[in-house]
């Protein structure tokens, strides 16, 4: 398969800068839940199993950053605020459920391949590890 662009390093750093914010745990999480339409903080909080509060803090506050949420506050008392994905955002969901579309059709052949390869390194005995006591 032959490369579709010109390697730049920048692009690469760029790349891999924004593919750590939206390809982490819980940014994916948070977009799949605002894929349903907005949220406010304790909602998400509530179904988004284990993240803690200073973690969605973390997340959304990135997530709105790069431009993926947007933050909206009603002037209330309290007041209220509601997260929801831009149309970036939006974007950025299609590409992830497509990539969770293809897990779940390969994943019988990802948990075979693994199968196959730690039989086969179960099958190469690593030499035992050096002891200084036994000297």
């Amino acid at each position: 398969m032959a490369p579709s662009h010109i390697h730049v390093p920048t692009n690469c750093r760029t790349v891999t800068e924004i593919l750590s914010r939206v390809g982490d745990k819980w940014s994916i999480q948070v977009v799949v839940q605002l894929g349903d339409g907005p949220k406010r903080f304790n909602e998400l909080r509530r179904i988004v199993d284990g993240i803690s509060q200073r973690m969605l803090t973390l997340t959304l506050r990135g997530l709105e950053r790069d431009g993926l949420v947007h933050r909206t506050v009603y002037p209330t008392i309290p007041p209220r605020v509601e997260y929801r994905l831009t149309e970036m955002g939006c974007s950025l969901l299609k590409i992830v459920r497509a990539l969770g579309e293809w897990v779940i059709c390969n994943r019988d052949m990802i948990l075979e391949a693994r199968r196959r390869f730690d039989a086969a390194e179960g099958a190469v005995q690593s030499p035992p590890a050096y002891r200084s006591d036994t000297a």
